[in-house]
């Protein structure tokens, strides 16, 4: 249970650590209002993770009898869809930028309640945060292991690591806002992601 913790944590931080529009808006809505409202849409991004997260992980249990027989070729096939996200979220970072992005809090997410809301629905909207996590459980030999204690703690660990690092974002203020929100800290923070989600790939390739 402690293995499949750890590896939510980390791929809880791989998914997490890129700073895009929604990190973006969780520092504007800090730095404007306050951070109540920031650490609820904070906690809105890992809600939205963690639910992925148990979508792969109780979709991986459930499939297991189905999937036992071709277990290597899925684990090799896992490998790959992670070098390819790392490779992807290596090419987007270096990319030259054809826009810009604020971090001005939309009108109605100023209260708790509806960051909270508001912040959890923006997330869902993007449905490779679950390709993501279903290729690190295919990936994991304790996919196969129906245990709904594994999947939980897996579930837990991933929440864990989104909840912590949004928070950090939205309680670092408007200083450490705009740094993070700067060219060079999305540089920064993209390619730590996309070397993390690398070696979860390498990690999976070695398990077998």
């Amino acid at each position: 249970m402690t293995g499949a913790f750890l590896a939510g944590l980390v791929a809880g931080y791989g998914v997490a650590i890129p700073v895009g529009a929604i990190a973006v808006l969780i520092m504007g809505l800090a730095a404007r209002t306050s951070f109540r409202v920031g650490a609820a849409a904070a906690l809105g991004v890992a809600t939205a993770d963690g639910l992925y997260a148990a979508v792969a992980a109780l979709g991986g249990a459930a499939l297991a009898a189905v999937i036992a027989p071709v277990a290597n070729p899925l684990r090799l096939l896992a490998a790959l869809v992670l070098l390819g996200l790392a490779a992807y979220t290596a090419w987007r970072a270096l990319r030259p930028a054809t826009g810009t992005a604020t971090g001005a809090p939309r009108r109605g997410l100023d209260s708790p309640s509806r960051a909270f809301t508001g912040v959890l629905a923006l997330t869902l909207l993007n449905p490779a945060t679950v390709v993501y996590f279903a290729a690190l459980v295919l990936g994991r030999r304790d996919a196969a292991d129906p245990d709904l204690t594994v999947a939980g703690a897996f579930v837990l660990g991933a929440f864990l690591a989104s909840a912590s690092w949004q928070l950090l974002i939205a309680g670092g203020g408007t200083l450490v806002g705009r740094a993070l929100s700067g060219p060079r800290g999305r540089l920064l923070t993209a390619l730590a992601s996309s070397a993390i989600i690398a070696a979860l790939a390498v990690t999976t390739l070695l398990s077998g």
